[in-house]
């Protein structure tokens, strides 16, 4: 009987607008769909705070050690699913719902300005384009709390994890049809990550400007 692994999922908690926001919705939505006989989903969700969220992904890679871990996020006025392959280390100006900045205005201090997953998202976001899917790929996930999570999960997982900003509008804004195409592109991901010839195999990808977590 093979060894189940652990996939970790999060999704971010009240921001502005959002009383329920809809990134903790897909996540939840991914539980209940799952990623396979042998994977384990664990979800958990991420106050818009830096200290905070830092805890808890700090805490959850030394305690759960998941095999990969999946941060959603949403993309206002954005109606495409956007792979980020970037995490950056500092630039945090912007208040988090508490009032509070990071110290210093970055992430981990000695650590690398920019950090980028082991999974090629390039490769990934072409593969889903190529067969008519609304997904792109992206370097700039927006110093707030969305890059700031995926750096830390970054520095913490040894970059065993990737970043997805999800639509705020057009069809893919509902669970219904959001959630079967993040599955697929989870497991894309989760098969990559076991083909060695891959990691470290990181693509150059022009930033996207949005307005993001």
């Amino acid at each position: 009987m093979s060894k189940r692994e652990t996939v970790l999922i999060t999704g971010f908690g009240p921001f502005r607008q959002f009383l329920v926001n809809p990134s903790w919705i897909t996540a939840q939505g991914l539980k209940l769909a799952g990623l396979g006989e042998s994977i384990d989903v664990y979800i958990k969700e991420l106050p818009v705070s830096y200290d905070v969220t830092q805890q808890i992904i700090t805490e959850l890679w030394h305690t759960l050690k998941p095999k990969f871990a999946v941060h959603l996020g949403i993309a206002r006025a954005s109606s495409l699913v956007i792979l980020e392959q970037t995490g950056k280390n500092s630039g945090y100006r912007d208040r988090d719902v508490c009032g509070f900045c990071p110290t210093g205005h970055r992430c981990i201090e000695g650590g690398l300005e920019k950090l980028d997953s082991v999974i090629n998202v390039r490769a990934v976001s072409k593969h889903f384009h190529q067969a008519g899917m609304d997904v792109i790929h992206s370097r700039d996930a927006g110093r707030y709390l969305c890059d700031f999570a995926y750096y830390c999960s970054l520095y913490h997982g040894q970059r065993r994890a990737a970043f997805i900003h999800i639509p705020s509008s057009g069809r893919l804004a509902s669970a219904e049809r959001l959630v079967p195409l993040l599955q697929d592109i989870i497991v894309t991901m989760l098969e990559q990550l076991d083909d060695s010839k891959y990691l470290g195999e990181c693509c150059d990808a022009l930033p996207i400007n949005l307005t993001v977590l």
